[in-house]
């Protein structure tokens, strides 16, 4: 009895599944379609946003820096990260932008060459 002898019951299955393909890619284009239908329609190009009327808006660069964490007065208990909330920003005195000292890393216990 041949072990290779080709099977018209597995080209059938094979045409089943290739069928089954097809129909999953059909279903998914025509719901796609219907999806696509629903949408509201591309806006034109007057209902585009423009710019405001004082121009561009600019970047600006500044340095912040946090304000300080209130002092725990004497025998006073400290506040929880919970209890100080969002920390707020101020901006800085210093117009210089802050770098990493030469021969650092640029992060706690990092290690490596740092800056060249």
């Amino acid at each position: 009895m041949p072990l290779a002898a080709p099977s018209g019951l597995m080209s059938l299955g094979l045409f089943v599944v290739a069928a089954a393909v097809l129909a999953l890619l059909a279903g998914g284009y025509w719901m796609n379609a219907r999806i696509k239908y629903r949408e509201p329609p591309r806006p034109r190009p007057e209902e585009q946003p423009h710019l405001p009327p004082e121009g561009a808006v600019r970047e600006v660069r500044e340095n912040r820096e946090s304000l300080e964490v209130p002092e725990v007065p004497k025998g006073g208990r400290p506040l929880t990260p919970y209890e100080l909330g969002n920390v707020d920003t101020k901006p800085s005195a210093s117009k210089e932008r802050p770098r990493w000292s030469k021969g650092s890393s640029g992060s706690f216990g990092g290690g490596g060459l740092g800056a060249h």
